[in-house]
């Protein structure tokens, strides 16, 4: 009776997805459901394009999205908003909802507490980890989970301080350490690294100093917690074979020989495709980086490169009438309310249990 009360549930969603939309017309060819019961659980990244309240906070860079504002934020867009983002965590999920969800681009804890209590997520009980950070235009990262799959016993902001100015700040690096089913360890990171804004090699020196400090406490907890399982996810806005992950970070393709202590990019494995798109290129920013532990198999939860993928649903995209091709359906263009998704596809990752 469960399984068809989630399934009716599930296909309301999806139809839902599609009222405003082009047709609907399915998922990902390699999409597959959550994983059931306590065989594994379901990771979800997902930037959330400007998840802005409509409010003014006199301490942010926030007044473009107010009503007043350039963009002419309403409360009735902002509630559209909340219900799109509810319909991709489900869509991503299936009959099982993602047992941890990482976001960026969200302005404080409230958007989040109300995407998780106004819609019908509010039935999975899900709770959060948020902690404001110093970035000029207010927009954090975020973490929710599900606790019964996800126990955590610790959490972190770090701090991002750039050498020689103090001022000048990013978004933390949100560290989440816990239990899958009470049993093994895994700690997951959500990042947002800085933008290429300003130009791509003029703003390296910014995200590979945040690869070094990522890697410096990676390696530090990894000393503590030999046996724990590690995640880092998010938004790096740099390619995987780019140098801050590549050298700065030193994620390694998962084909290389898997040594448990060092890091792995998923998405390595990805020739083609993307998550996000610039003018005509689609690029792999958005991210899954694992420790070696996790791809041995050798002992406690485990997961596989081909179980990272991106959810490119049709309902996400559409026609890309000036490049070619297709492009995400975004909530907006330039300061245009386009009244779709995001900028972003999310991407997943399974975690099996044994």
């Amino acid at each position: 009776m469960r399984k068809i009360l989630l399934f009716i549930f599930y296909f309301v969603a999806v139809c839902a997805v599609a009222q405003n939309n082009t047709e609907f017309s399915g998922f990902p060819s390699d999409y597959t459901p959550s994983p059931a019961g306590k065989t594994g659980i379901r990771l979800m990244f997902y930037n959330l394009e400007n998840l802005f309240d409509p409010e003014d906070d006199p301490l942010k860079s926030d007044e473009a999205f107010t009503p007043q504002g350039s963009n002419y934020w309403t409360p009735a867009r902002y509630r559209e908003k909340l219900v799109k983002s509810y319909k991709v965590i489900s869509a991503v999920g299936g009959f099982e909802p993602p047992a941890i969800v990482g976001f960026c681009e969200l302005e404080n804890r409230k958007v989040i507490y109300e995407l998780i209590t106004t819609t019908p997520l509010q039935r999975f009980n899900y709770q959060i980890f948020h902690e404001e950070s110093g970035d000029a235009r207010g927009i954090d990262v975020a973490l929710i989970y599900r606790p019964s799959a996800y126990t955590p016993f610790t959490h972190k902001a770090f701090p991002v301080i750039f050498p020689g100015d103090t001022t000048d700040r990013t978004r933390n690096l949100l560290m989440v350490g816990g239990k899958v089913f009470n049993r093994d360890t895994l700690f997951v990171f959500v990042n947002h690294w800085p933008s290429k804004f300003g130009g791509a090699k003029e703003t390296e020196p910014r995200r590979m100093h945040v690869a070094k400090q990522l890697k410096g406490i990676t390696d530090s907890l990894m000393q503590i917690y030999p046996t724990a399982g590690m995640v880092l996810m998010g938004d790096f806005n740099d390619e995987p074979e780019e140098p801050s992950l590549r050298e700065g970070l030193k994620a390694l393709h998962p084909d290389e020989k898997i040594v448990s202590k060092s890091l792995y990019n998923l998405m390595l494995r990805f020739k083609e495709g993307g998550t996000h798109k610039f003018q005509k290129t689609w690029s792999i920013i958005d991210q899954f980086i694992v420790s070696g532990n996790l791809l041995s198999r050798e002992e406690g939860i485990y997961t596989r490169p081909e179980d990272a993928r991106i959810f490119k649903a049709d309902f996400l995209v559409e026609p890309d009438e000036t490049n070619l091709g297709d492009r995400p359906y975004r909530t907006y263009i330039g300061m245009k309310y386009h009244g779709g998704f995001s900028d972003h596809l999310p991407i997943y990752l399974d975690i099996w249990t044994r």
